[in-house]
This record gives structure tokens, C-alpha cells and sequence, in this order.
């Protein structure tokens, strides 16, 4: 029994460090290669920030891609949960003519590629006068996080007693009182989980950005590093491009580290049901 024990342990250790090897080593890669020396990069000689600060001076400036970047992600959480925390509660807890089939169709959306959603959405924006539009391109980005938002949603309340809702009932909460004061509290690791993949999806998105954002100012950071590698020539700088794709994990990675507990729990709020 003892032996079994060491070497499941053995093979949790080999396979879990293979894996964290596998995703490590190329962002570590890219952090040294965004300082290191090369001829055909701002780093010349010597390791040095040369590369970052090509990137800040490019075109409208990081400032301006960060905000941009920032500013479409925010709006997409906000959206994203405020949407799938209503449209989760409503399927979880309310029965109404044709529930299942409305959240079926709702889940149905994942199964269209993401690419031939963009047309339509695209001609829509144009009758909305929002084209070219941050405000816009957030609302596109919270479209298709709706579908596994509201999923994720929906198990987390089913995952909560109905006692807890009915004690806050008799004790005189209305509906969205009951919501409001007790069952968000009780679903915060799956709002938590919900938040983290929209940012995750909104901050790293590159089609939707290339395809509703022409004003290069409006550019969000995913599709400034883009452009930034068609230089002069069909020159790449490379230096610069991997100084940029850095910029772009450090928000991610800050992230999931901070709420991984949450995260972790989110996911399992389904399978703890009852």
C-alpha cells in the first residue's frame, strides 16, 4: 500500500512539474529575450530596457494601449457579470414557459466559431453608431463570454440551499433583496471565476479588436504589438514585440496568483451541489 502511495505521489510530482515546465519555460523565455542583446533590436549591446522603451514610444504610446486594453477589459467584467449574475439566478431559481430551452440555445452560441459572429455584430454596431468604439468592442467581447458566464452562474446558485434563500424570504426580503444581501455572497468564488475569465478573454482578444477597430489611438495593447511587428521592410523587431507580449502576461499572471483560491473554488461550487 505504501509503495502504491510513493508512487502516485511520484507520478503526481513528475507529471504536475512536466506541466509547469511546459508553460513556464516559454514565458521565461520571453522575459530574457525582451532584454537580451540583438542586432536587430533597440537592445544592441548588453542587457537593458532598451526594448521597452521602443514599445512606449511607439505610435500613440503604451499609456494609450494600456488604457485602451484596460478600459475594453473593465467594461467586459462589468458587463459580464452584472448580465450572467441576473440571467444565472433567473435560470437557476425561477421556472417559466421554455427555461431549458432558452439556456440550451444560450449555451448553443459556443458551439458557432467566433469568427462568423463578428460580421453580423459588426454590421449591428453600424446601425448602433458604434463603430470604431471601445464601448462597442466591450459589448462584442461580453457576447460570447455570456454563454459559459451564465453556466458557470447557474450551477453556483443551484449549488446553494434553497434554505438560505427561504430564511431571507420570511425574514422579509423581497427578491432581488434576497439576492442582493445573501445569495452574492454565497456565489462569490463563481462571480470571482466568471470576472477572471472575461478579463482573461477581453485583455488577450486580438480578432474582435483587428476586425471593429480601424483609428490606430484606439488600438488596444493585443493589436498594437500586432502592428508593431509589420516595421519597415517586413522587418520584425522582435525585441520590442516580446517586451510587449510581457506587458501583456503581468496583469494575467498577477491576477490568477491573487485569485487562485477563488478560482480554484468557483470551479468546484457544481460539483459541491447540496
Amino acid at each position: 500500500m505504501r509503495l502504491q502511495q510513493v508512487i502516485g505521489r511520484t507520478s503526481f510530482w513528475v507529471f504536475g512539474g512536466g506541466l509547469a515546465i511546459m508553460f513556464l519555460v516559454p514565458l521565461i523565455w520571453t522575459a530574457v529575450a525582451s532584454v537580451s542583446p540583438h542586432g536587430a533590436t533597440a537592445q544592441q549591446e548588453g542587457y537593458g530596457f532598451n526594448n521597452y522603451r521602443t514599445l512606449t514610444e511607439y505610435d500613440a504610446g503604451l499609456p494609450t494601449y494600456l488604457w485602451n486594453s484596460a478600459y475594453v477589459s473593465i467594461l467586459t467584467v462589468v458587463f459580464t457579470l452584472g448580465l450572467s449574475l441576473l440571467g444565472g439566478y433567473a435560470f437557476a431559481r425561477f421556472r417559466f414557459p421554455g427555461r431549458d430551452a432558452l439556456f440550451l440555445l444560450i449555451i448553443a452560441i459556443l458551439m458557432v466559431p467566433y469568427a462568423t459572429l463578428l460580421v453580423p455584430l459588426w454590421v449591428l454596431l453600424g446601425e448602433l453608431g458604434m463603430r470604431n468604439s471601445l464601448f462597442g468592442l466591450a459589448l462584442v467581447l461580453t457576447l460570447y463570454q455570456l454563454p459559459f458566464s451564465m453556466f458557470m452562474m447557474r450551477i453556483s446558485f443551484e449549488a446553494v440551499p434553497r434554505e438560505i434563500e427561504e430564511s431571507a424570504l420570511v425574514d422579509g426580503c423581497g427578491t432581488f433583496g434576497v439576492l442582493r444581501r445573501v445569495l452574492v455572497f454565497a456565489v462569490w468564488p463563481g462571480m470571482i471565476t466568471v470576472g477572471l475569465f472575461a478579463f482573461l478573454h477581453a485583455w488577450n482578444d486580438f480578432i474582435a479588436p483587428l476586425f471593429m477597430i480601424n483609428d490606430s489611438s484606439r488600438y488596444p495593447l493585443s493589436l498594437a504589438i500586432a502592428t508593431l511587428r509589420q516595421q519597415t521592410m517586413g522587418a520584425v523587431d522582435f525585441g520590442a514585440t516580446q517586451a510587449g507580449v510581457v506587458i501583456m502576461a503581468l496583469p494575467c499572471l498577477l491576477l490568477f496568483v491573487l485569485l487562485q483560491r477563488h478560482y480554484v473554488r468557483g470551479f468546484m461550487s457544481g460539483a459541491l451541489k447540496g
